[in-house]
């Protein structure tokens, strides 16, 4: 394993805890040994090169460091990670994605390098860049990076025509749905999954014990039909119940204190999903895993909200003209207005196979003009 690849491995241990903040993985490195590592911890806690450079101690002046994104400039709540490095003596930096954020954006290398630090922006790592993705949606358009997630039979279908759909996939794919979760800061579904699952919706060990970090629920609902006994409510952690403006005042009373109803205007008829994610995003809420249903995922694709597609294929064919398919709404009229996903690749669970992409180009990765080995 490289020195970057166990930065980016790092990294992925911040996922789902850190909003609004990036995860981040770092690690330092002296006459080729691991002297420090690190990632970002909860908002208001150290970032990642923080975490390494005091791991490290003494041993990092003189050493290199690799992250997975360019340290930050600007004092938040924490100090700059930038200030950081140079003083504590870091000698080089290697760096896998410049910081999408206007606050940054390159600045962070232009400091490092201005105070004699060598500096790398490494080849581009797709790995890399995926961990920053929501954090890059968040920074540039204060609305959340949006997964649709969904698993069907190789015929397409996401239930029988009787409406029965557990399961289709199998444990394997089941287990890695709840490390999406787990990276995710909002679950997303629509009333009708509600009401036809009863989903927990809560991310599980394997044994089925809810962790202790549980995303954000939302349901979409419009008419506010959420069933005061479903078991969402009930779980551990926070429930957003999202309805129509006439529907504000329906769930008051009936549901317990983690639960809020959060009243938006509609659009043809049913929750503005823009309005939607706009107050996500304003809640801090970087990154959403939308889990069904068809209408719900229909109105998002219709509206271009997509931006990332995980969708499982299990070797079963379900067959029948009722039996429901995992997107619908209005559609594509035309193949070439047919969403095609992008870097894509596929991934094997068990007996089946989850093919993962993006809807266009519309992620902003934050580029900036930074010399290569300078």
């Amino acid at each position: 394993m490289t020195f970057m690849a166990r930065a980016i491995e790092l990294g992925r241990k911040a996922q789902g805890s850190t909003s609004p903040n990036p995860p981040v993985g770092a690690v330092i490195v002296s006459s080729g040994k691991v002297v420090g590592e690190g990632w970002t911890q909860p908002p208001g806690q150290r970032h990642a090169e923080a975490m390494a450079l005091e791991q490290a101690g003494n041993l990092a002046r003189g050493a290199s460091l690799y992250t997975t994104l360019e340290p930050c400039t600007h004092q938040g709540r924490t100090p700059p990670c930038s200030d950081a490095i140079i003083q504590a003596g870091i000698a080089e930096v290697h760096v896998a994605a410049i910081d999408p954020n206007p606050n940054v954006q390159g600045g962070g290398m232009d400091q490092l390098r201005r105070a004699g630090v060598i500096t790398h922006l490494d080849e581009e790592d797709a790995d890399a860049q995926e961990l920053t993705e929501a954090f890059a949606r968040h920074s540039s358009t204060g609305t959340p990076f949006v997964i649709a997630k969904f698993a069907m039979s190789l015929d397409g279908k996401i239930a029988t025509r009787t409406g029965d759909s557990k399961w289709i996939s199998g444990e394997e794919s089941r287990r890695y749905v709840h490390q999406l979760r787990a990276r995710s800061d909002a679950i997303m579904v629509g009333i009708n999954t509600v009401l036809a699952d009863n989903p927990r919706l809560t991310v599980r060990e394997a044994g089925g014990t809810a962790l202790t970090r549980q995303p954000l629920r939302v349901v979409v609902d419009t008419h506010g039909r959420t069933p005061k006994d479903a078991r969402l409510l009930s779980q551990p952690g926070r429930t957003l119940v999202a309805v129509g403006a006439s529907a504000g005042d329906s769930l008051k009373g009936q549901v317990p204190g983690n639960v809020e109803t959060l009243a938006l205007p509609r659009s043809n008829g049913r929750v503005d999903l823009r309005a939607l994610l706009h107050s996500l995003g304003e809640r801090d809420v970087t990154s959403v895993l939308v889990e069904g249903g068809g209408t719900l995922l229909g109105s998002l694709f219709d509206q271009s909200l997509i931006d990332k597609v995980v969708a499982f294929v299990s070797p079963v064919i379900i067959g029948g003209e009722k039996a429901l398919s995992p997107v619908s709404g209005l559609g594509a009229g035309r193949m070439s207005d047919a969403f095609r996903l992008q870097n894509t690749r596929v991934m094997q669970f068990g007996a089946d196979v989850a093919i993962i992409g993006y809807c266009d180009n519309r992620v902003l990765r934050g580029k900036a003009d930074v010399h290569r080995n300078s």
